[in-house]
């Protein structure tokens, strides 16, 4: 099976074209977006040579199930799914920020904290916690969004500050970034699954404040196996997790970190079929569904056709 690693389509009413590490988004009449959900695979903030084939299908169905299970707590830019690779929806203006909540001490909190570090976006941090631990409570360790290389942490007074968001709606963010996970943590604990943290992006139209992008996805969010947790946690163990966290853990045990000077791992096809397992495995435990694959010849060719007669009937 072929990966879509690039795209180049021209829509009725394009009048514009980003290319994200993962997404390219079409605008279209400045008013909606095409935002088609690639093949490729991003890791330290590096989009790595070669794609994972189904990767994109899994991605965007995850992210559309969610959206639609959280549309009463706020709207959001989903419009329709024309394409089993494809989102359409509203054009919003984002906020510059995106919203990290955590539930637990992983990933890169754990290794800041690893670091001695006790307060991450002015978010003071328990002493005497190991890898992996719930915190009391969710915290939000919000970050700049970058235009290219990595986006920084910051804080919430410096987001305010620096005048980024301002002060109103930055305390709604945070209120709709709490549902949001209560939300998304409850659905996983119906599928065995724990939330561990993820990441959520805002932005506005009209005036009113839209969930956009993906949500919950393996590539926003981080998901742990809840049985077994607490042993494992107990002896010290890695946690049984979905999420992109085993491409990071692959990549640095050789020797990647996106570090200057350092070289992608080759990328073998037992490599590449390995990860296009790992994500329908999370597609299929966070919603309880069989994936099935869009098995097609010229995956372009679908996407285009399905998203022109869709734009075409949009009003």
């Amino acid at each position: 099976m072929d990966a879509i690693v690039k795209t180049d389509f021209n829509f009725p009413g394009q009048t514009g074209k980003y290319v994200g590490k993962v997404r390219d988004v079409y605008d279209i009449n400045g008013k909606y977006l095409v935002m088609v959900v690639s093949d490729r695979i991003s890791a330290f903030d590096v989009v790595l040579p070669k794609g994972i084939p189904f990767k994109g299908q899994v991605l965007n169905q995850i992210a559309a199930k969610f959206l639609d299970a959280t549309s009463d707590i706020l709207p959001n830019w989903k419009i329709a799914t024309p394409d089993p690779m494809v989102t359409v929806g509203h054009k919003c203006e984002p906020f510059k920020v995106e919203m990290v909540i955590r539930g637990y001490l992983s990933g890169h909190a754990w290794r800041e904290y690893k670091e001695g570090k006790r307060s991450l976006c002015g978010v003071a941090l328990p002493d005497g916690m190991v890898e992996n631990q719930k915190f009391p409570e969710p915290i939000i360790t919000p970050t700049t969004k970058a235009a290219e290389g990595h986006d920084e942490d910051i804080s919430k007074e410096e987001i305010i500050a620096q005048g980024i968001v301002s002060r109103e709606d930055y305390e709604q963010l945070e209120k709709y970034t709490r549902a949001i996970f209560q939300r998304g943590t409850e659905i996983a604990a119906g599928m065995g699954l724990i939330l561990v943290d993820t990441k959520y992006e805002f932005g506005k139209k009209d005036g009113v404040i839209y969930l956009m992008d993906e949500i919950h996805t393996p590539d926003s969010s981080r998901y742990f196996y809840a049985d077994g947790y607490e042993q494992r946690l107990a002896k010290g163990e890695k946690q049984k997790q979905l999420s992109k966290e085993f491409v990071r853990e692959w990549l640095m045990s050789n020797g990647f970190q996106g570090k200057e000077g350092q070289k992608v791992p080759e990328m073998t096809p037992e490599i590449i079929s390995g990860i296009t397992d790992r994500y329908i495995e999370l597609y299929e435990n966070i919603t309880g569904e069989k994936f099935q694959k869009e098995e097609s010849g010229d995956i372009e060719s679908r996407i285009g056709k399905n998203v022109t007669e869709f734009l075409n009937n949009l009003k």
